[in-house]
Order: structure tokens, then sequence, then C-alpha cells
């Protein structure tokens, strides 16, 4: 049996595996901060560019590596696009079918027909692509991103059944305000929501009250927002309310950089909150 390994075709091999996964954590927004728009184009263009390349190159298996990381650009292009946007059921079967014509015919130009690219072509080529996809970059961080503008109400009422009144632990989700997403830019870009914590002073109870999480209504869902778009969410907090017997308890609605601090009546706090806007 011949064991014996190509040693140049297994770097080539692993170097494909690790720009699959270099490309798989580009789309994760958590890099460069790009726009999901330009994430986009800059996938596409290098499934391009890579191809460009693999018609210019006639070294043995290099054509073939090119080909890999051009096809391994579209894919996870495509997926990032369909995970990303909203195209429905339709919009995925067209994509995913044009995207098979497109690579059967790739392939066939350059099987059947020989098709290939001259070094200096290439390089035009790859230059271009280049100039387009600074420019894009240049355009996205000129842009800004998207800005939160949270509006807290003066004060809540958390209402209770007679049964979740007489429980002594007792706890009930209050609206606490709003908070606007806006995208002033061209680009469709993620939205990260302000994060931060919440806690109840001023109110008789054993719960721990310096750890009230932020919760939001829609949930979000990873979906983007669009250039020029804006998206509207409440902002809740699930509070304890006292012991007893009341079925209605209101609680006034504070910023605050502490919670170690003491009201004569119950309030809520909203502490170490990002991204958020007075």
């Amino acid at each position: 049996m011949n064991l014996a390994v190509d040693g140049g075709k297994l770097l080539y091999a692993l170097g494909v595996a690790f720009a699959l996964g270099a490309l798989v954590y580009f789309t994760r927004d958590v890099v460069f901060g790009l726009s999901v728009t330009v994430t986009a184009l800059l996938l596409f263009v290098g499934f391009l560019a890579a191809f460009v390349a693999g018609l210019a190159l006639d070294r043995d298996a290099l054509d073939v590596v090119a080909y890999a990381l051009s096809g391994l650009s579209y894919l996870v292009g495509v997926g990032y696009v369909l995970t990303r946007y909203t195209v429905g059921e339709t919009g995925t079967f067209l994509l995913l079918g044009v995207s098979a014509a497109l690579f059967l015919g790739l392939g066939y130009a350059v099987r059947e027909h020989d098709l290939a690219v001259d070094g200096r072509t290439a390089q035009f080529v790859l230059v271009g692509t280049l100039a387009v996809s600074g420019v894009f970059v240049g355009a996205d961080a000129a842009t800004g991103g998207v800005t939160y503008t949270t509006e807290l109400d003066d004060e809540t009422t958390a209402r209770l059944t007679p049964a979740e009144a007489a429980e002594p632990r007792s706890a009930v989700e209050v609206s606490v305000g709003t908070v606007v997403a806006r995208n002033d830019s061209p680009f469709t870009r993620p939205i990260d929501l302000p994060s931060g914590r919440a806690c109840a002073v001023g109110v008789d109870t054993q719960r721990v009250t310096d750890r009230l999480g932020l919760r939001y209504d829609p949930r979000p869902d990873g979906t983007p927002l669009a250039g020029g778009g804006e998206r509207s969410y409440e902002l809740q907090v699930i509070v304890p309310t006292p012991a007893g017997n009341e079925t209605s308890v209101t609680y006034g609605i504070e910023r605050g950089e502490s919670c170690d601090v003491r009201r004569e009546t119950p309030t809520i706090l909203l502490v170490d909150s990002e991204k958020t806007a007075e």
C-alpha cells in the first residue's frame, strides 16, 4: 500500500481550510465593524478576485486552490445573505438556482473551452476589485453606525392578580421606556441593542434587587436594519413586588450610577446601560 502523501497538496488543503474559517469568522460582524451590505460585497469581490487568479495561474494545483478559495468565498457570501436578509423561500430558491447555473457555466467554460486570462488582465481585475473594495469600506466607515436613543417613562405600574399579590416573592414584567434604533447610513447594518442592568429600590422584598435584566419587545432576532431605517423596541424589566396583598405597585423610573442608594418609594434604577442617550 502506497501511503506517500504529497506535502505540497497537504499544505494547500490546510490553507484552504483555514481560509474557510477566516471567511466564516469574518461574517460574524465582530472584527471590522462593517455593515451587512459591505460585508456581503467583499465576500463576492473575493470570489471574483480568486476566480480570476485561478484563470491566470498555470502552475500545478495552484489554479485548483484559487478556484477552491473562489468557491468558498461565494458559498459563505450566499450563506451570509440568506441569514442576514429576509429573502423568503422563493428568493432562496432563485439564489441557489442562479448560483448552480453560474458555477456549472464557469466549470464548462474552464474545462471545455480552456477559459483563461493573461497575467496583465488578471492584474487589472485584481487592482480594480481592491479599488472598489476600498471605496465601499471607506464609505462604510465614514457614514457611521446605528445610533440608539432611550426614552424612559416617568413611572410604571406593576399589576398583579390577587393570587400573585398573595405570594411573598411575586415578580412581574413592566415597561419602563422605549429604545429607538436609527440607521442614518445608506448601508444595512446589524443591530446591537443597549445592554445594562436594572435594580429596584425602595421596595420591601427579599429578592435580589440589583440583578434585574433588561428585555426588549419585540425580542431581537438578528434582523439587520436597512439604510435610512429605524426600529422601536419597548424596554422591559422584571421587577419584584412587595409582600402583601397589593394588586398594583407603582414604580418611579430613574437613571443611576449605582444600585447602592435608598428611596422612600418603589423605584426602578437603570444603571451601566451602554449606547443609550438621555
